[in-house]
């Protein structure tokens, strides 16, 4: 990134700066818990109807806000304090909307701000199959005439499923039969070997769409960060089966949390069909290095946004928010690839509805979220990303 501390900048014009106080009912439901945070001065509200989004603000953004109404240089407050970390946050706040940058004697924001505040072209992508799927998840995205970011991030998200055909009716016409293609009905192979240790969830929210199950020792321990790791295991829909099994044979004896399968055939179909949870990332990587052993050479489907184990998109793996981060309401609870494919939906957004720009808009997402601590090249959360929350929200 340049260092833009001797640019001018101004707060965007197209947004007012409301209190939390002086915010409606209406307006603190969109909040869905946000206003617990303590940090939380208020949001920023677009002023008339356009492509702009409500975003909450901390206190320290809503003064670098209130200061900028006067185009000028930043504050010498925050001159003084101005580090690397500084100067992402502040090119943060230009590529979400927040504040525009001068340049050649107009303001602007965005992806319209790019070349100000990187230097060159986005760096090409690498890796494997995961990596180009999320690509083409992001190229199919832009492509699409949605303008509301709930929306397109389901459609980012559901990218890579495999179409429901008369195939797979036949091959799979209830849950039943789900259940016995997998050995999970009662007194099935799998079913059996899950009983010594694990216990079956049924019902509730988080049973939705899934077979779950909890391991009973795991469920002993706690875990103060809240933080859980994913290991997501993607087989055809062909080798469903086989690549269960050995799951299952691998996770009994592991220090896996939590285990879980699509409930019925559309659950098959996803790429993320065979999620397992962890405490421990070290304990993940060791199961995802024994069933890389056992299923060798299986053909893959790819779960896209997620750190690729290995380059032929079978076994990868995330990490889900604390349970305590706060969202906005249309966001719900977010998971590792929700999370992801929420932020890459303003992203892209936000980049369509600029003028014209030196990258393309999925380039833009891309290297958006990589400000958030996500290596977008392959994928990989940094270690630390959870440990701030970020100053604004989309």
């Amino acid at each position: 990134m340049k260092s833009i501390k001797e640019a001018n900048f101004r707060a965007n014009r197209g947004y007012e700066l409301v209190l939390f106080d002086r915010l409606s009912s209406e307006q603190r439901a969109v909040l869905n818990g946000v206003e617990a945070d303590p940090n939380l001065y208020g949001i920023l509200q677009p002023r008339a109807p356009s492509v702009l989004r409500v975003k909450a603000v901390c206190h320290e953004t809503a003064l670098l806000y209130l200061t900028l109404q006067q185009a000028g240089s930043l504050p010498a407050y925050v001159q003084a304090k101005f580090d690397e970390r500084r100067n992402q946050e502040i090119a943060e706040l230009v590529l979400d909307g927040v504040l525009e940058v001068e340049r050649e004697g107009a303001f602007v924001s965005g992806a319209e701000a790019y070349p100000l505040i990187y230097w060159g072209e986005p760096q090409e992508q690498t890796g494997g199959i995961i990596p180009r799927l999320s690509v083409e998840a992001l190229m199919y995205a832009q492509s699409l005439e949605i303008d509301e970011a709930a929306k397109l991030s389901a459609r980012i998200y559901f990218y890579n499923r495999i179409p429901f055909s008369p195939r797979w009716r036949r091959s799979f016409p209830t849950e039943g039969a789900v259940a016995r293609h997998l050995g999970i009905e009662p007194g099935g192979s799998n079913e059996t070997a899950l009983a010594r240790g694990w216990s079956k969830v049924s019902g509730g929210a988080s049973g939705e769409g899934w077979h779950l199950w909890k391991s009973r020792r795991a469920q002993r321990e706690t875990q103060a960060a809240g933080i859980t790791y994913k290991l997501y295991v993607s087989p055809g829909c062909d080798q469903v089966r086989e690549a269960f099994g050995e799951a299952v044979a691998a996770l009994v004896k592991s220090g896996a949390i939590c285990l879980k399968v699509g409930r019925d055939v559309f659950g098959l179909l996803r790429p993320d069909k065979i999620v397992a949870y962890f405490y421990r990332l070290e304990e993940l990587l060791e199961v995802a290095e024994e069933l890389r052993r056992k299923l060798e050479g299986c053909p893959a489907h790819g779960v896209t946004f997620t750190a690729e184990i290995g380059e032929d998109g079978l076994l990868s793996w995330g990490m889900d928010p604390p349970l305590g981060q706060a969202a906005l309401v249309w966001q719900e609870r977010e998971s590792w690839r929700l999370w992801v494919t929420n932020r890459l939906a303003m992203a892209l957004l936000d980049a369509k509805s600029g003028g014209a720009s030196a990258v393309e808009p999925w380039r833009f997402a891309l290297e958006r979220l990589r400000l958030e601590g996500v290596d977008t090249r392959t994928w990989t959360p940094a270690n630390t990303i959870w440990d701030e929350e970020p100053s604004t929200q989309g």
